[in-house]
């Protein structure tokens, strides 16, 4: 199975209440594949009358019938998702390993693992309850709804499409929400299968709908005044102009940002499982990972000899065509990312980084215009280092000697960012420790990049706003009303507030 496989461009349109619409504008923009660098789709270029229509048809369905079925109905239309998304993941993972270049062994374990996602929410989507609260006043009862907020906007990245949508989708329907979901214009197009399985699965036209487009279709979904929430997963400086953007509204803002996540090394730590830990960590999805462990620090007397071998290691990564089981390591998604990785690199160089390995674009024999970068390695002294505070987002590693658990744990905290972190040790006190001491939502003992659908996954600092998974998220697509009810006979004084 290959990649590499020359075919007809596709054309793709909108999904809005369950039928394909071309974009108002006409205009469609092009998708490459980062394997061979060949086009390989057209999409529609979505504007504000496109958004309008799409959040008008969710607006409907919330009004209409979605909100007519029972929470528990929806609940197995979630699970009915669920199941046609497994059903089809082998043709989600080719898709969208032949749009963004990532592992088709990870993209296919992704799609299959939506499933779990949509079972969990979708049995939770019965058991959202309200209160009754005890009042000193016993003839009043005081009792609370929790009630879905409308039509959320969900704006996803390239680098786990199906996932990560599923992962912002999931709650906000099991909550009662519709969405209107914008994908990254790098991958559109599993996202629009997505749509169509809701479709099969029963949901009614309009719960789900997918606009494709750039910048502009973000934006104007942001500002629509239908739009109750807005969760977003991507960058910090994107997340930020949301927000901004979503605030002038009074809207609030799911946000899962980027990350700078440390994974830290002590001298007592199982060296082999360490070592593994860190290659797995960044290289594994080329570090296009929002919890990518782009920074390892190592105690002193251990530096070397981990230094060594992980320099070892990442020089005999196969890095090659996605689709194939042998390679370990594909393409980044972009002719942008990889220009970036360069340009990152060469300035952690000029600002004093030894380059240990990599640092340079692969052309590899079989596929000389993919999108290729060499595993690096990055030895990072210090803590000033552009590098040390800055995502990448591809396959570069810095790594750097830390000599107690003071120190690291300043250098660990030493950014924006806060979204996971890595420690790797064989002391259960210093591994708790640092787990109170990181400034990470997601902390890792002795393993690193797991997620489960019922453990609450976010960030801390810059990293973003909010938790997905777990009976957190649900609650965050609701809003609560508090009922109030006399039920005695008693004749009010209107000037006077009860308490």
């Amino acid at each position: 199975m290959s990649s590499s496989t020359a075919a007809a461009p596709q054309g793709f349109d909108n999904h809005i209440a369950g039928r394909m619409h071309a974009a108002a504008s006409g205009e469609t923009f092009e998708s490459f594949n980062p394997v061979t660098g060949a086009l390989w789709g057209r999409f529609a270029r979505s504007g504000a009358e496109d958004a309008d229509r799409a959040v008008k048809a969710a607006q409907s369905a919330f009004d209409g019938p979605w909100a007519k079925l029972s929470p528990t109905r929806r609940g197995r239309l979630l699970m009915k998702w669920g199941e046609l998304i497994s059903a089809h993941a082998e043709e989600i993972a080719r898709v969208e390993t032949q749009q963004n270049g990532k592992l088709y062994a990870e993209m296919f374990a992704q799609a299959k693992a939506a499933l779990e996602w949509l079972y969990y929410f979708g049995g939770l989507a019965d058991k959202v309850e309200g209160a009754v609260i005890p009042l000193e006043r016993p003839s009043v009862l005081n009792y609370t709804l929790p009630e879905p907020l409308g039509v959320v906007a969900v704006l996803t990245p390239w680098n786990s499409p199906t996932f990560l949508t599923v992962m912002s989708v999931a709650p906000a329907l099991a909550a009662g929400n519709t969405v209107v979901i914008k994908p990254s214009e790098v991958t559109s197009a599993s996202i629009l299968r997505l749509a169509q399985l809701a479709d099969e699965a029963g949901f009614p036209p309009g719960v789900v709908n997918v606009i494709t487009g750039d910048r502009v279709a973000g934006e104007a979904l942001v500002d629509h005044p239908g739009v109750a929430k807005v969760s977003f997963t991507g960058g910090d400086a994107a997340g930020r102009a949301i927000a901004s953007r979503a605030g002038q509204r009074l809207v609030g803002c799911l946000l899962e940002l980027g990350g700078k996540s440390p994974n830290i090394v002590f001298a007592d730590a199982n060296l082999d499982q360490a070592e593994a830990g860190v290659l797995a960590g960044i290289f594994a999805a080329a570090g296009q990972t929002c919890v990518a462990g782009s920074r390892a620090y190592v105690h002193r007397d251990v530096y070397g000899e981990l230094k060594d071998r992980l320099t070892a290691r990442a020089q005999k990564l196969v890095v090659g065509d996605p689709m194939l089981a042998t390679t370990q390591m594909g393409p980044v998604a972009t002719r942008a990312q990889l220009a970036k990785d360069q340009q990152m690199v060469e300035r952690a160089v000029a600002e004093g980084a030894q380059l240990l390995c990599g640092g340079t674009r692969m052309r590899l024999p079989q596929h000389p215009d993919g999108f290729f970068f060499a595993p690096t390695i990055l030895g990072v002294e210090g803590r000033d280092n552009y590098i040390s505070h800055n995502e990448v987002f591809g396959p570069v590693l810095g790594l750097t000697p830390f000599d107690d658990e003071d120190e690291v744990v300043a250098l660990a905290n030493g950014t924006r960012f806060g979204l996971a972190a890595g420690v790797w040790t064989r002391d259960l006190a210093r591994a708790h420790r640092m787990a109170r001491r990181l400034q990470a939502g997601t902390v890792w003992i002795n393993m690193y990049r797991a997620l489960a659908f019922n453990s609450p996954f976010g960030g801390y600092k810059e990293s973003g706003l909010g938790r997905q998974n777990g009976i957190e998220s649900i609650r965050q697509y609701l809003q609560t009303k508090s009922v109030w009810c006399e039920l005695s006979e008693e004749i009010q004084d209107p000037f006077v507030l009860k308490t």
